[in-house]
């Protein structure tokens, strides 16, 4: 496999990469067309598309999942943006489209010369799917860009309703002319990463793709989306079980291969996001879900923890802002023990001791200073906290606690170590989707609330958790933000919900009407547990780590799930909609839209980049909206 690698990286240098988009016209027959076969540049596109640590860390880690609320950074999430990070994926996924171009270029004309061979037809099919998939990536980040590009002549940049029209075309046109009973390749040096070249699998893995960018374009184009939705999802073949999945084996050590989330000083904390559904969901005692001797440390249903409201901001709409759990919760969504461990439960497999060249992770204390100047020593060794994201000014420098990894949960080892699958499709997506179409009203094959069950089972066993599943689908306890599992019980939760907390200065308990969360930029903040809320509140976490992208693209479409606003102790220059009058208000300008235009695209090509922000109805800006989010 890694000599396989090494001469696919060979064959990137040979092939001319490219840092803009005029350059996808480059040449492919400057290899030997005798020697080259198009297989090789398919899996370069596929290898380059891994990210290696470079891209990783800035594309898929502190863009995607910064602005998913997958852990707990400000980034672009307060609406930062780092053009050198930009101007990296955007060289990678301008060569990881050539390479897909390629595959087809090179194929046609080795059938032209006499030197076809019978997979070929159905190769170019597999690297329209997977360009289709590329082209999707790069719109969902910045929005218009070239279809002309892919078919011969100098780019032009193009809408993006023309862009996502022309992605579901691709997809519907190379299912039709994938032959599924051809036979897998001869040639000894034939190779297919990600399905072995069972063709049947790239079928499904395209229908399912067509499911995802037809519901990505549901809101401003309805009868679109539903035609396309509904002729894929009714073919029967889609990705249904986690054979079907789209995942590429990660490797350890610096190549495209390595894990995305790998480099060890990314902490990647538990994001408040996550904490507010994760708490609650599903009626699951902690205690059924923890070893013995950890029950101790499992507090009361009604007790909300310790208030330290001079070391956290509570200048934010998060419901459980200002508060500091000294245990673990009483009822936790079970999903969550096995992604994040809990700060000092060495004993537990998913612990990672990253950083590994300190000791951070293993030093579970952490100081608060009080406004007096006394300090109080806490041990986090058995809690589970999260701070909100933005700016704390001075409570910020009193808390010794925030974002520091060894004091909140963490992402699991299994995540950071490069010995997993990278999933770029999940069986549990194909059914979120189709519980989503159905709750529409779509003709589809399935039921929303058995599709919205089916996920979550898929989701569960993915998780090592499927003990669980039954009693979970049917739990009515209220999440922090007021949303429960159990698909029919659509009762809403009511204002606020009492709780009890620790005066630090006393140790007295005292009561505490905590509100839930009024997200306002979802059907004007009027419901918290409709059956979409539902449904997209399970996809979320069942996205959780691999598919951050689908994630941040689900919040911009719908404004789901709730994302609370980042705290402004201090204003964020950033996100200046955001204030100390209006933080309890939600609005899509508090939360990212799109990644700029990279400096290197406006600097070369001026004509295209005008174009390219004309097309987009809006400043080149984090906050301009994407043609198919809610506006």
């Amino acid at each position: 496999m890694k000599k396989y690698i090494l001469s696919l990286i060979a064959l990137a240098v040979i092939c001319t990469s490219c840092n803009d988009f005029e350059d996808i016209n480059n040449d492919p027959f400057s290899v030997d067309i005798n020697k080259a076969e198009p297989e090789y540049f398919l899996n370069n596109s596929i290898l380059g598309a891994q990210q290696d640590p470079n891209i990783a860390e800035r594309t898929f880690v502190l863009y995607w999942k910064t602005a998913a609320r997958q852990h707990l950074t400000t980034g672009i999430a307060g609406g930062s943006y780092d053009d050198s990070w930009t101007v990296e994926y955007w060289k990678g996924i301008s060569e990881w489209l050539n390479n897909a171009n390629a595959t087809i270029e090179i194929a046609n004309e080795k059938k032209a010369i006499g030197q076809g061979k019978a997979h070929y037809d159905n190769l170019i099919q597999v690297a329209r799917i997977w360009r289709a998939y590329l082209m999707s990536e790069f719109s969902d980040n910045f929005g218009p860009q070239p279809i002309q590009a892919f078919k011969g002549v100098n780019p032009g940049f193009n809408s993006e309703k023309e862009v996502y029209y022309f992605i579901l075309d691709e997809l519907k046109d190379a299912v039709a002319k994938l032959d599924v009973n051809q036979p897998v390749p001869s040639n000894p040096n034939a190779y297919d990463m990600v399905y072995g070249f069972k063709w049947g699998q790239w079928v499904k893995y395209a229908n399912s793709m067509r499911m995802r960018v037809a519901m990505r374009i549901s809101e401003v184009d309805p009868a679109k989306a539903k035609t396309e939705f509904e002729a894929a999802a009714n073919s029967n073949m889609f990705i249904s079980t986690s054979d079907d999945n789209f995942k590429v084996k990660e490797d350890t050590g610096w190549n495209p291969l390595s894990g995305v989330m790998s480099r060890e000083w990314n902490s990647q904390i538990l994001s408040a996001t996550l904490n507010n559904m994760y708490i609650g969901l599903g009626g699951i005692n902690s205690t059924d879900q923890l070893p013995a001797a950890q029950h101790t440390a499992v507090k009361n249903v009604d007790y909300i923890g310790i208030r330290y409201d001079e070391q956290f901001s509570t200048m934010t709409n998060d419901p459980s802002a200002g508060y500091w759990l000294d245990g673990l919760p009483n009822k936790i969504d079970p999903r969550a023990y096995k992604t994040f461990y809990i700060p000092g439960d060495f004993n537990n497999p998913i612990y990672s001791l990253y950083p590994t060249y300190t000791n951070q992770a293993s030093t579970n204390s952490g100081d608060l200073t009080f406004a007096n100047g006394s300090k109080v020593t806490i041990n986090t060794v058995n809690t589970w906290n999260t701070t909100t994201i933005g700016s704390w000014g001075v409570k910020g420098q009193r808390n010794g606690l925030r974002g520091v990894i060894g004091c909140m949960p963490a992402l699991g080892k299994q995540y950071r170590e490069g010995k997993n699958f990278r999933i770029f499709f999940a069986s549990w997506e194909t059914y979120f989707l189709m519980a989503e179409a159905a709750l529409k009203g779509w003709a589809v094959p399935m039921s929303d609330d058995a599709a919205y069950n089916k996920g979550i089972q898929d989701s569960f066993a993915y998780n090592g958790v499927s003990q669980f599943y039954t009693q979970y689908i049917t739990s009515t306890d209220y999440n922090r933000d007021g949303t429960s599992v159990a698909y029919t019980h659509i009762t809403e939760p009511g204002t606020f919900h009492t709780m009890n907390y620790k005066d630090p200065s006393t140790g007295n308990m005292v009561s505490v009407d905590i509100k839930y969360p009024v997200n306002t930029i979802y059907k004007n903040g009027s419901v918290k547990n409709d059956k979409l809320t539902k449904i997209i509140t399970q996809k979320y976490i069942a996205n959780m780590p691999w598919l951050p992208l689908e994630s941040w693209s689900d919040q911009r479409r719908l404004g789901l799930p709730f994302f609370e606003n980042p705290a402004v102790e201090t204003p964020l220059v950033n996100l200046p909609n955001l204030n100390s009058g209006n933080y309890m208000t939600n609005s899509i300008q508090n939360f990212p839209q799109r990644l700029r235009y990279p400096s290197t695209f406006r600097n070369t090509d001026q004509d295209g980049y005008t174009k390219a922000v004309q097309l987009l109805g809006g400043q080149d800006a984090v906050l301009t909206p994407l043609w198919w989010a809610k506006h």
